[in-house]
């Protein structure tokens, strides 16, 4: 029996569940919430609810057919594992076990700077794509060298962020205690200990796979990986901008995506700036409160882009059915990321295997409804795309 058949639910929302009995609370939130007052992460899933469909009824079934190519490489389907951070604190080793799971299923993984794994080992857990998020962490000459280890390693493709200015105030994490949990200060983390105290599973996993992580591809100038306590100043100080990318493709020859973009002049500025593809994200609500939800702001970013460059998406994803509306918009593919961080947090390798089963079926029942046997052939024809915009 399939190891995702091992675990016990239909939708990523019961994963969401699971993984909310089995982490501690600072954990589970750190997945499941945004920046400030949520607004975009909520509306991020809403305005998926506000695109209809347009079936084509009475048409002759079959097999449908899923995959894709992003990047020149083939997908066996549409959707990717995005970038999440800290991924090893929701299960030992989560980024490797993430990664095995993507290529499993024929897709690829985007691997986070603010990875508790090396690299090289996630690159090893993966038979299929593995690409590489970039922040500027630590500065222009420690990214330099992450981005041509990840190079060496054969990651296929480099993903630059560019909405991290600061990092947003996520107001979970805040009354969570997460920066005092992690401070190393015995007397600042005793009033948050509980929460951790009372997920003794969790706890344990989490001293046998060696306790509070490092980020072991951010190798800073004295030659020791960043503390986990210092993401926030080092976001603060790894601001990104459109001149650092010439110096960036000196050190990277391969694919180049730029991740971030809400709006066509940025879709422009990315294309000039010589870029292979963007991904439309605001960072899953995580970053400035109130900003567009990203399929909201794909049209405006394909009419911009105008076939020049491929365009993926990220933010919201739940379902299959918001995967195919995503394509039918003119998305080339979505990233996923909380989907399966929820999956992974619930069971680890067996439940990132699901959320990608449920998405699949997602995917598979809802063109065999629409009449479509291919997600080559879905377009704007397929939804109310006005609806988009409904309040």
């Amino acid at each position: 029996m399939p190891a995702s058949r091992s675990v016990n639910a239909v939708t990523i929302e019961d994963l969401r569940r699971a993984a909310r009995r089995r982490l501690p609370r600072v954990v589970f939130d750190y997945i499941d919430g945004g920046a400030d007052g949520e607004i975009t992460l909520r509306e991020n899933s809403r305005a998926f609810e506000r695109i209809g469909f347009r079936p084509r009824n009475a048409v002759a079934g079959g097999p449908c057919g899923m995959a894709t190519t992003v990047l020149g490489e083939r997908l066996e389907l549409p959707f990717l594992l995005g970038p999440v951070g800290s991924s090893r604190l929701f299960y030992p080793r989560g980024e490797c076990v993430a990664a095995a799971q993507a290529s499993a299923a024929g897709t690829a993984y985007v691997l986070s700077t603010l990875s508790g794994c090396r690299l090289e080992d996630v690159r090893a857990a993966s038979s299929g794509p593995v690409w590489y998020q970039v922040y500027l962490i630590g500065g222009r000459e420690v990214a330099a060298k992450a981005i041509a280890r990840a190079a060496t390693a054969g990651f296929s493709a480099l993903v630059l962020t560019i909405d991290t200015g600061v990092s947003g105030q996520r107001e979970r994490d805040l009354r969570n205690g997460a920066n005092a949990l992690v401070s190393g200060n015995v007397f600042r983390m005793l009033p948050h200990a509980g929460q951790i105290l009372a997920r003794p599973r969790w706890l344990a996993g989490c001293l046998r796979d060696g306790g509070l992580m490092h980020f072991p591809n951010v190798v800073l100038p004295h030659g020791a990986p960043m503390h986990y306590a210092d993401v926030a100043a080092a976001l603060a100080q790894s601001s990104v901008a459109w001149s650092d990318i010439p110096w960036i493709r000196d050190v990277w020859k391969g694919p180049l995506v730029v991740k971030g973009v809400l709006t066509g002049d940025d879709a422009r500025r990315a294309i000039d700036a010589g870029a292979d593809a963007i991904v439309v994200s605001n960072h899953g609500g995580r970053q400035l409160d109130g900003v567009a939800p990203t399929i909201r702001a794909l049209p405006e970013v394909m009419d911009a882009v105008n076939g020049r460059i491929e365009v993926l998406l990220d933010g919201g994803v739940r379902r299959g059915s918001d995967v195919v509306k995503a394509l039918c918009l003119g998305a080339r593919a979505v990233l996923i990321g909380r989907a399966y961080a929820y999956g992974l947090g619930a069971a680890g390798a067996a439940g990132v295997a699901k959320a990608i089963d449920i998405l699949r079926g997602d995917i598979a029942r809802t063109l065999r409804l629409l009449g479509c046997g291919d997600v080559a052939s879905l377009d704007r024809s397929y939804v109310e795309a006005e609806r988009t915009y409904a309040t």
